[in-house]
């Protein structure tokens, strides 16, 4: 059939006719698509007619319809037969419709509309486009894009302001066809989080049966938060507010407050402890971050809690990341080459070891030319009063000291034949301590005095192959880089050695090597003479893969040569090994290795496989083993297995499997087993978790958690990576 193409200028026409007053401008044009329909004008009625199937457009709005009439006079469109309006991203659909060209008005009997996260269908509407307001009667509202939602709310109106909420009187909400509950009044802000009600049921053997409720509200733009109200038969009632607020110019923040009387603190806590834990029990949290003027920013975290075990016992997410939380202000002035630090941190939780600085102040000169010369300056000084203050139970006494500190360090980077790049080093560093005070301290005032020098040696090489290519591999093309590194430092035995001073900033254990130079060796305190070698070389093997350049191999190795060994020292620090095999673009293999030179043994490592080679299924297999070694800090070794499986069984469900086995002593530590549900507009998880606590007994926890996907409650890959979510903690 020809296609037959109608630009009709209606507002031209009608002011022929003498009566439609609009503009000739551009967005006054009507212009009308139909494939076999015609346009007639009635100079008698006033009335212009489409037929037989048409497009319109105008003024940023799309009509379209199997009839249209429009009145010369008013502006009034009647619209029948499949009816399709757009205005913006918000689409309506009906048999007929009422449009007024010159108000925007809009009027219809049965319709759908749909913007993501909610679809409406109505009985009646009346709309207001110029204000972009809607009102619906008869209607119901879901997140469910289909004929028939599964999860909707039924109302006697609703009233729609696209893009800003949805509101609704009278609103019984429906599950299929079954009526849940009565709500007279509810409202869904669409720019931002709306209020909501999360529930996890469920069961634990140190909870018994549980129910965790959160109310997530919405003040405003500016303030929105959680409200939580949870029980658990065996220990009792808890709750409290999560706020989160943007006070504009004045900075945002959060604030945490969870609260309980614990009926039976003993039943988690002082079994693995022998530490009385009290029946009140409370978490509270608060941070605040404010940009004062440009580069003046402040920071304050206050973390306080009852005991050390409360985040452990009743919000496990929270515990995992961080099990010792600390309390600090900081404020920082930056300018293009320095920058001036205030942090005080005093002791909220004593139960918790905590170096008091009350306050430390410092200054640090960026990496910067010196003028026109080729040498490069940095620097770092501070100066505080600090105070370690050890846990009540401890028996070590706490004490406290002045101390100030000033380094200064110049530098000459040079690239030497183009390649070798060549940057020597030598700086130097005073401190003055201040007489300690505490019970049983003996130390004076010392100064000390440390100098050092060294150079960091560094080139890159690379070679490219064009020949190679496998389908098996996916290499298309091979690049070699490979990157030698050496650090010398040489620091001579300091004035006053790290026994004789107090210890605040001082060197913990580490599963890392540490920095070598300064200042990004940092533990202040314990400085002693130093002269070493670090030793590092990186493999880098490249290919083409879709088009981008992807690294196949990604291997560092890197070891300490100390050319002067300290009391207990061996010739050459453990060697480490970072890898990352990519053999094709959905199977990874990561290696980090710690191994022992002197003693031949692997002290650390850990392995991960990760399989995606579709979206049905996935695999990841971990291990990671620690050799018992107090040096390290570790008087239980470790020698763990990890799986992580998930399939999905079709369109609607799928299941994870997760396991941690300890082979050193043949215990399955954990095991959570997890059954997903997809209902189109939200989501179901199904998850039971057994735990072997041993001398403490297993622990069996199982939850429901349900997800409105138009309002997510977890993030991406929250399941995989903080599983116990998915049990509401």
């Amino acid at each position: 059939m020809k296609r037959l193409r109608l630009i009709v200028s209606l507002c031209a026409a009608l002011a022929a006719a003498g009566s439609l007053p609009l503009s000739a401008a551009d967005d006054d044009f009507i212009e009308i698509n139909s494939e076999a329909g015609a346009v007639s004008y009635h100079t008698e009625t006033g009335i212009a007619t489409v037929t037989n199937g048409f497009v319109a457009r105008y003024q940023g709005v799309v009509l379209s319809a199997e009839y249209g009439e429009l009145n010369r006079a008013t502006g009034d469109m009647i619209l029948q037969g499949s009816v399709y309006l757009q205005s913006e991203d918000q689409i309506w659909r009906g048999d007929q419709l009422r449009y007024n060209l010159l108000n925007r008005q809009m009027g219809a009997e049965t319709f759908r509309t749909g913007r993501p996260p909610f679809f409406a269908a109505a009985e009646g509407l009346t709309a207001d486009l110029t204000n972009d307001l809607y009102t619906a009667t008869g209607a119901y509202l879901t997140t469910d894009d289909v004929a028939q939602p599964g999860l909707r709310i039924h109302a006697k109106t609703i009233r729609i302001a696209p893009g800003k909420y949805v509101e609704a009187r009278h609103a019984v909400l429906y599950a299929g066809k079954l009526p849940v509950f009565y709500l007279p009044y509810v409202r869904y802000n669409l720019d931002g989080d709306s209020n909501h009600w999360s529930l996890t049921p469920g069961y634990r053997s140190i909870y018994g049966p549980f129910l965790l409720g959160g109310y997530h509200w919405r003040a405003n733009d500016d303030v929105s938060g959680v409200f939580h109200l949870d029980y658990r038969v065996k220990r009792g009632l808890a709750g409290g507010p999560d706020v989160k607020y943007d006070a504009g110019r004045y900075g945002e923040g959060d604030f945490k407050f969870y609260y309980l009387y614990d009926i039976d603190p003993e039943a988690t806590s002082t079994s693995s402890t022998n530490v009385s834990i009290p029946h009140n029990r409370d978490r509270l949290y608060f941070t605040h971050d404010v940009t004062i003027r440009t580069n003046l920013d402040a920071r304050l975290v206050l973390r306080h809690q009852s005991d050390a075990y409360v985040t452990r016992d009743f919000l496990e997410s929270e515990y995992r990341e961080n099990p010792q939380p600390s309390s600090f202000l900081e404020v920082h002035q930056r300018w293009p080459n320095f920058s001036l630090g205030l942090t005080a941190q005093p002791q909220v939780n004593d139960f918790l070891d905590t170096v008091e600085r009350l306050p430390d102040l410092k200054l640090t000169a960026l990496r910067q030319q010196l003028g026109q010369s080729p040498l490069f300056y940095e620097a770092e000084s501070s100066v505080g009063y600090f105070r370690r203050n050890y846990a009540d139970e401890s028996l070590t006494n706490d004490y406290s000291a002045f101390r100030a500190d000033t380094y200064h360090e110049v530098l000459l980077p040079l690239n030497l034949f183009g390649w070798l790049n060549l940057a020597p080093r030598v700086g130097g560093r005073f401190t003055h301590y201040g007489e300690t005070d505490g019970d049983g301290s003996t130390l004076t005032d010392q100064d000390r005095w440390v100098f050092n020098t060294g150079a960091e040696l560094s080139f890159k090489a690379s070679r490219v192959w064009h020949e190679p290519q496998s389908k098996l591999l996916e290499i298309d093309g091979l690049r070699h880089i490979v990157q030698p590194a050496f650090n010398f430092v040489y620091v001579p035995e300091p004035s006053v050695r790290p026994p004789e001073l107090p210890q605040f900033d001082t060197e913990l254990p580490s599963l890392r090597l540490l920095p070598i130079d300064f200042p990004d060796y940092n533990s202040i305190d314990s400085i002693d003479a130093r002269n070493v070698v670090r030793l590092g070389l990186r493999n880098k093997l490249q290919t083409k893969r879709d088009g981008q350049v992807d690294n196949l191999v990604n291997w560092s190795l890197y070891t300490d040569w100390r050319l002067d060994r300290l009391p207990g020292q061996s010739t050459f620090a453990d060697l480490f090994s970072d890898l990352d095999f990519r053999p094709r673009s959905w199977l990874t293999l990561t290696s980090e290795l710690r191994y022992g030179v002197d003693s031949g043994q692997i002290r650390i490592s850990q392995h991960y496989l990760t399989l995606t080679p579709n979206n049905r299924w996935s695999w990841m297999l971990g291990h990671r083993y620690v050799r018992e070694d107090p040096e390290l800090g570790f008087t239980i070794g470790n020698n763990l297995f990890t799986s992580s499986f998930y399939y999905r069984l079709n369109d609607n469900w799928g299941t994870r499997l997760s396991h941690h086995f300890e082979a050193q002593d043949g215990t399955l530590e954990e095991q959570y087993y997890t059954l997903y549900r997809d209902f189109r507009s939200w989501t179901a998880a199904f998850t039971f978790r057994v735990r072997d606590n041993r001398d403490e007994g297993l622990d069996y926890g199982a939850a429901f958690t349900f997800s409105l996907k138009a309002f997510p409650r977890f993030g991406l890959g929250d399941d995989l990576n903080k599983p116990s979510l998915l049990l509401g903690n």
